[in-house]
């Protein structure tokens, strides 16, 4: 068996809560590695926090400003080199199809620094990131390991409905993030991919903390039920609105955007049930997507909803932001939506869409000064590349 195999072996075979220790152990025997470090992105996505340190006894590093960080922000590994003692540290992306969970960091001798060393590393860095995946089915030390400070019990709930914070395709590229992200509440976001569609999903419940949490588990678990019983898109807004005008007889409702891309073909269908809203950019121009405005989901008993059809080219890119975005307020009195969200997203417009939604929730932050925010805010960022 070669020493690769070895190593993924060790991780497949690992109890949930060991995989760190199984991948150290395989790396220090079969790699003649001297220091395995385990890092996952916080869910800010600001910082990354060791593992190993639980519960906190080690400081964290930044994404911004560190070694790991680069790794993480790049996507690719990065190797430091030093003389005190000799030896080559490898910093390499845990990733699961797009969705950035943090980083390995393996110190190795001198010799063992080679390109095919590290692509190894970077492969056993994708199968530790699988396993990850799987491992918190039945244990919580890696959900853990991503919390700088404690999550609210709406945030909880709002995080465990989510699909991911990023996905890889080769027809798209996907990233969300919600802020804040330690007291989320209402604002959501849920997507599903098979051989021949994207379905995508941006909602913002109806009031706060664990009222809007409900409803908003209430509604995604509605239409996901629709989804998963082969109901075209009409239908799993029917189904949704009614399961919230039954449960709460239209005293609350959710706002969402529904849309279901067509792989081979970029044709999108569209029903805007709300708040959530589009813009693209498309060869330097970036615009409102203009849509007919339904009812939010929930607000009377039986709502008909009718899809629209929206066509998208490969090199578009479409944001998806919720209100507690576009209707911040600067000192001035100036909304978001006015000039600052087209600044941002020309300002990001290099950024791979895995990190645009944060850098634009830090624009947000910073146009609306030192005020606190008084809503929750989400940013969806979809590059689409379509097929040949």
């Amino acid at each position: 068996m070669d020493r690769f195999s070895a190593a993924e072996r060790a991780l497949r075979t690992a109890a949930p809560h060991e995989l760190l220790d199984a991948v150290r152990h395989a790396l220090v025997k079969h790699y003649a590695a001297t220091i395995v470090d385990l890092l996952m992105a916080d869910y800010a996505m600001t910082i990354l926090q060791p593992v190993s340190a639980l519960p906190y006894t080690a400081e964290p590093v930044s994404v911004h400003n560190s070694a790991p960080g680069r790794a993480f922000g790049a996507q690719e590994p990065y190797v430091r080199s030093s003389d005190r003692p000799p030896s080559v540290t490898v910093h390499l992306p845990v990733t699961v199809r797009g969705d950035r969970l943090g980083v390995l960091c393996v110190t190795l001798p001198p010799d063992q620094g080679t390109p095919e060393v590290i692509r190894e590393l970077a492969d056993i860095s994708e199968v530790l990131g699988h396993e990850i995946m799987v491992a918190e089915r039945d244990t919580d030390v890696y959900v853990q390991a991503r919390r700088a400070e404690r999550l609210t019990l709406a945030a909880e709930m709002q995080w465990q409905l989510l699909p991911g914070r990023s996905c890889s395709r080769p027809e798209y590229d996907l990233g969300a993030q919600l802020e804040p992200a330690y007291a989320i509440y209402g604002d959501n976001f849920d997507w599903s991919t098979s051989a021949d569609h994207l379905t995508l999903t941006v909602t913002n419940g109806m009031g706060e903390g664990i009222e809007a949490a409900l409803l908003t588990n209430l509604a995604i678990n509605a239409l996901r039920n629709a989804r998963r019983a082969g109901l075209g898109l009409a239908d799993q807004a029917c189904l949704a609105d009614q399961a919230l005008y039954g449960q709460h007889g239209g005293a609350v409702h959710l706002s969402a955007l529904l849309l279901r891309f067509e792989l081979s073909t970029g044709l999108v269908e569209i029903i805007d049930a709300g708040s959530p809203k589009i813009w693209r950019m498309r060869k330097g121009t970036f615009e409102p997507v203009d849509l007919e405005a339904q009812l939010p989901l929930g607000m009377f008993e039986e709502t008909p909803y009718t899809v629209q059809r929206l066509q998208v080219m490969p090199g578009d890119r479409l944001l998806f932001v919720s209100d507690g975005v576009y209707d911040v307020a600067s000192p001035q009195g100036e909304r978001y939506i006015e000039r600052a969200l087209a600044r941002a997203a020309m300002n990001t417009r290099l950024l791979p869409p895995s990190q645009v939604p944060r850098a634009i929730l830090q624009e947000v932050s910073g146009h609306r000064g030192p005020s606190q925010s008084e809503d929750d805010a989400m940013v969806v960022c979809l590059d689409w590349h379509g097929r040949d």
